[in-house]
């Protein structure tokens, strides 16, 4: 029987199509209207803001493929966008590498080490886990370091901002079409990826992965997999983001780097796409925000000058009341939002209500 709402699939080919619905078609084309306005508007600052977004969703997203759905917990993301960044770092100041040949050299650079640091997946688990892929972050920004203390790049590597097809990135608004591109290739890459078999044999390794070997998912292949795709799109990320930054430092690259990206992913909610969005936005906004607090406050000159610990503070105190209250994150919140209006102004029942 046809179903007139069109909020209830009936079939595999309408739960393949991403937007199946006259409002969802209308949202998506006005909020990508919006998105290819605002550079024309905001102020420098905001564009700024935005582009550390985009820059955000793409490692969010590549954290959230390996740890939100194929299981497997990695605390090594700083360094894939350091191992990205010093790529096109060295690749440009040794041989004047353009964009387009350091692009893909980080690509596969960033796929190696997800290959070698995937490789204890395959008979660790859990915190032992964890902390094998936490050693790929000091490995390298050791060897960052010791190529810029080697070659006398004591500030950091310098690059030349580069061009596209004669459009060169020196400015912001520039590079917001850019990093837009990317952010939103690397997502619908990622919603792809994941209603292929590939992704279903994540889903099925994060619930259990005994019964998916038991169901014929090659266990070790799908696990390296993960970290290979993870890692490549978090090493175009850094590519990036050393371009957009114009220089390659290894003190970008601190631990809290990844912690930051494990609170996007936890944050914006785990086992979704949307949520690594959600999470890198709030992310990246939480600190400007901090700020634009205290600066209203009446605060003493003491306490405004204590503003990176205050940042800290509060990025810590929200990851524990997220975890606490909210643990499927702000995507849990925005789908209780939705659903509330879909329902409206009928009162949803619990299940456990009903007789």
């Amino acid at each position: 029987m046809p179903n007139a709402s069109g909020y209830f699939r009936t079939s595999l080919d309408q739960d393949l199509v991403l937007l199946d619905t006259r409002t969802q078609k209308v949202s998506c084309a006005v909020f990508c209207a919006l998105l290819l306005f605002v550079p024309f508007v905001a102020k420098p600052l905001f564009i700024d803001i935005a582009n550390q977004v985009f820059l955000a969703a793409i490692g969010a997203l590549a954290l959230m493929l390996v740890t939100g759905f194929a299981g497997q917990i990695s605390l090594g993301h700083a360094g894939l966008l350091a191992a990205g960044a010093f790529t096109a770092g060295i690749l440009f100041k040794e041989f004047a590498a353009p964009i387009w040949v350091t692009l893909p050299a980080s690509a596969c650079i960033g796929a190696v080490f997800g290959l070698i640091f995937g490789l204890p997946s395959l008979r660790l688990r859990g915190l032992y886990l964890a902390v094998s892929t936490l050693g790929l972050h000091f490995i390298v920004v050791y060897l960052g370091g010791e190529y810029e203390t080697r070659r006398g790049f004591s500030t950091g590597i310098p690059l030349d901002p580069p061009s596209i097809g004669g459009w060169s990135l020196d400015n912001g608004r520039a590079w917001y079409f850019v990093l837009l591109a990317f952010a939103a290739g690397a997502t619908l890459f990622s919603i792809n990826l994941l209603r292929s078999k590939t992704g279903r044999a994540w889903r099925a390794l994060r619930s259990n992965e005994t019964v998916a070997e038991a169901l014929g998912v090659h266990v070790a292949g799908h696990k390296l997999l993960a970290f290979v795709i993870s890692s490549a799109m978090t090493s175009i990320a850094g590519c990036l983001f050393a371009y957009y930054r114009s220089f390659v430092s290894v003190e970008a690259f601190s631990l809290f780097l990844s912690i930051q990206y494990v609170a996007m992913v936890i944050i914006g909610g785990l086992g979704s796409i949307l949520g690594a969005l959600l999470g890198a936005v709030f992310v990246v906004l939480l600190p400007y925000i901090v700020e634009w607090v205290t600066a209203i406050l009446p605060l003493t000159a003491s306490i405004s000058g204590l503003i990176f610990a205050i940042n800290h503070t509060v990025f810590g105190v929200v990851m524990v009341l997220f975890l606490l209250f909210e643990p499927r994150g702000l995507v849990g919140i925005w789908q209780r939002l939705q659903n509330y209006f879909l329902l409206w102004p009928f009162r949803q029942t619990p299940l456990s209500s009903e007789r």
